[in-house]
């Protein structure tokens, strides 16, 4: 395949000439779009458990989290010619981190949505973590917020969480 990409490999400002065309690497982006559908799918496997539960955020909220934060960060690896590769996977995390706090509502004393705050925060890593091949550690992280989010419908943590009066949902 021929580099058409400019003198970094990757496309910048003005590399590109009327004659040169992209070429589309098919191997590259076929396994970019498996990361992509992997790290939809880890998310929407904690989002399950929210939406069972009757929370605002779930399937479709975790998936999209998952899936954008996985497309960010495979964005800004694959662009070569970018200054720091790991700008853009530092944003995905304070912009999660910016959505999470307009989820905590704070009324009469009581703040809800903690736990969606951080579980779709966590989720956004998950994302991430795929996107880096991080497949083990990406599955893990997703099992174990599951693990995390379905504690609270255990009746032994329920009677536990009664005992210590804590303010997340």
């Amino acid at each position: 395949m021929t580099n058409t990409r400019g003198n970094h490999g990757a496309p910048g400002l003005g590399q590109y000439t009327k004659a040169s065309k992209m070429q589309i690497d098919w191997a590259v982006e076929s396994t970019m779009a498996l990361r992509a559908l992997y790290a939809a799918f880890l998310g929407a496997f904690v989002g399950w458990e929210r939406q069972l539960h009757g929370h605002a955020a779930g399937i479709r909220t975790y998936g999209a989290v998952s899936l954008g934060a996985c497309v960010f960060t495979l964005v800004s690896n694959h662009v070569i010619a970018a200054p720091d590769p790991t700008r853009i996977a530092a944003q995905v995390v304070s912009g999660i981190g910016f959505l999470g706090a307009g989820i905590i509502i704070r009324d009469a004393g009581q703040t809800t949505g903690l736990t969606t705050a951080a579980t779709v925060w966590a989720t956004a890593a998950v994302g991430m973590a795929v996107a880096y091949n991080m497949f083990v550690l990406a599955t893990l992280t997703s099992l174990l917020l599951f693990l995390v989010l379905i504690l609270d419908h255990v009746p032994a943590w329920k009677k536990f969480k009664k005992r210590s009066n804590p303010i997340d949902d």
